[in-house]
């Protein structure tokens, strides 16, 4: 990638021009689901060779039942445990098929502090329409450091109940300095009972 630096801000001024080494995001795994799962471990893979890892999450689709979530977890023992303590901040924005919208919104009722159960990622879930799904991107960072806590970046679009488009963001650390070295996705439902995941593709990738 060529860095152009200007003076004067005008680009008829470009004096010199230098270089960015870009890097690369290697494929690692990938996981199908095709028949109903209560969740999907990913227990290799996750290590000290890159320093950011991209979980690709394409077209999850839950079991039918009443306004199904869908969680991720984090463990330090290779998926014996998914306890790790999560600190996170949630927001989303949403557009339904009638043409009303909510606008940037933060969601309390959905993010953790401190807590060691799932953290949401898809929140009551249109079930009843054989066409939706979440799809969107999971950022680990760092995951092999033994000196700070762990970053994570989700970003991902659902369609909801009314149906609509909801748009989360979701950021958080894992406060831990202990390897992380699996990651794990459940479905469950909002009653608290827990659900499956039927459908759709993770695929993991590193960044270098």
């Amino acid at each position: 990638m060529s860095i152009i630096k200007l003076n004067n801000r005008g680009v008829k001024n470009v004096t010199s021009f230098g270089s960015l080494t870009s890097g690369s995001m290697t494929f690692i795994s990938k996981t199908t689901i095709s028949s109903p799962v209560s969740s999907v471990q990913i227990t290799s893979g996750i290590d000290s060779t890159y320093k950011e890892y991209i979980f690709l999450l394409v077209n999850l689709h839950p079991n039918s039942n009443s306004e199904p979530d869908i969680k991720i977890n984090f463990s330090t023992d290779g998926g014996s445990n998914y306890n790790v303590a999560k600190t996170t901040t949630v927001f989303y924005a949403d557009h339904n098929e009638s043409g009303s919208s909510s606008g940037l919104q933060y969601i309390g009722d959905v993010d953790l502090a401190q807590g060691t159960g799932g953290q949401y990622i898809g929140y009551n879930l249109e079930e009843s329409d054989a066409d939706s799904s979440l799809s969107g991107i999971v950022h680990l960072f760092n995951p092999s450091d033994t000196t700070f806590v762990k970053h994570f970046m989700i970003n991902l679009n659902m369609m909801h109940l009314e149906p609509q488009s909801n748009h989360y963001y979701i950021a958080g650390y894992c406060n831990t300095t202990s390897a992380i070295n699996a990651v794990n996705f459940t479905g469950e439902y909002s009653e608290g009972s827990s659900g499956n995941i039927d459908s759709g593709e993770i695929i993991l990738y590193g960044i270098n």
